[in-house]
């Protein structure tokens, strides 16, 4: 089990209050800058006055009801990202598996393009991609099973087959529906223009529920990584661990694409991101991916709505793309 201790960096405990400290600092700069910029200041005082259920004014009205669920969902989102990428690199053992490996952005897509092209309630959106995301995911794995068993390659294989034959269709639906092909650009690039309190708070159970499986499995992801005879030896059920955790990362994954859209390279980049730092031990990584992950998105959606880059997706992709590059480039090295 030594294989699963942090290796090298900070100490956990010293990097975890320093996350901490910089995912309040995205949320506090996040809220406070727009088209009004209300000082960090004030921007606490507001969040004071909203806990502790104070008469809201002003700017505190800017905060709680425009800017603060803006920025929580993508706190939550990026979160989920990024353990459930961290998990999945762990199940597969394989560094460039990501949330959506197994159709989950391509069924999204596809259901907000037939809930757009079709002309329906901007509130009928999330509910069509996440069906569709799901029903991606299922049908991933039906094409997997071999029996009982879903082989990592297997999975991976049907998994590139399902998002492909997804995309084309996506891609049909968007050119049969030319003058709505902005809207649903737009959504697989990313927004979180649009959230509000009760998107919050339905995309938060999948969250809860999904991550937090996911950090229950910790310790068992840690002895999976020794090897799949070696985990068995000791007692690890593998293919229900892989199961669950898949369906756990699936999870919550759907329910942050179907609301915000497909963010590219979060669940990529922050799990690498706390390895280099505090080594490959699932018990740190995946909740200092949270915090890292959440952070992140924040950070990158404040520049998206403060710069002509307008879609958080870009953002997160001319940042995660060239530290990809750099990460598999020092690897070939070493």
């Amino acid at each position: 089990m030594q294989a699963a201790a942090p290796r090298r960096g900070l100490g956990v405990g010293l990097g975890t209050l320093l996350l901490a400290a910089l995912l309040l600092a995205a949320v506090v700069l996040g809220t406070g800058l727009g088209s009004v910029t209300i000082p960090p200041g004030e921007v606490l005082g507001a969040l004071w006055r909203g806990v502790t259920r104070q008469a809201l004014a002003g700017n505190d009205v800017i905060v709680w009801q425009i800017r603060l669920p803006r920025v929580v969902m993508g706190a939550l989102v990026g979160a989920s990202l990024s353990v459930c990428g961290g998990a999945f690199q762990g199940v597969f053992r394989n560094p460039l598996a990501d949330p959506y490996l197994l159709g989950v952005a391509s069924g999204s897509a596809l259901g907000a393009t037939v809930a757009i092209v079709a002309g329906w309630p901007r509130t009928l959106i999330p509910v069509s991609a996440l069906l569709a995301a799901l029903a991606a995911v299922a049908c991933t794995l039906s094409l997997a099973r071999e029996g009982r068993r879903f082989p990592p390659t297997r999975l991976i294989l049907a998994g590139v087959v399902v998002g492909s034959v997804l995309s084309a269709a996506t891609t049909a639906l968007i050119l049969r529906g030319e003058d709505r092909a902005r809207q649903v650009l737009a959504y697989t690039l990313g927004d979180l223009g649009f959230s509000g309190w009760r998107d919050v708070l339905t995309v938060l159970p999948y969250a809860a529920l999904g991550c937090g499986a996911l950090l229950l499995l910790a310790r068992a992801l840690d002895t999976l990584q020794l090897g799949e005879l070696t985990a068995r030896s000791l007692g690890v059920p593998v293919e229900r661990l892989r199961l669950i955790a898949v369906l756990a990362a699936s999870l919550a994954t759907a329910g942050a694409v179907a609301y915000v859209g497909v963010i590219g390279f979060v669940g990529l980049i922050v799990p690498h991101m706390i390895r280099l730092a505090f080594g490959p031990g699932h018990r740190t990584l995946l909740p200092l991916s949270a915090l890292l992950g959440g952070a992140l998105l924040v950070g990158a959606d404040l520049l998206a709505r403060t710069t002509p880059l307008s879609q958080v997706g870009i953002v997160t992709t001319l940042l995660g793309g060239p530290f990809f590059l750099w990460l598999l480039r020092k690897e070939r090295h070493e």
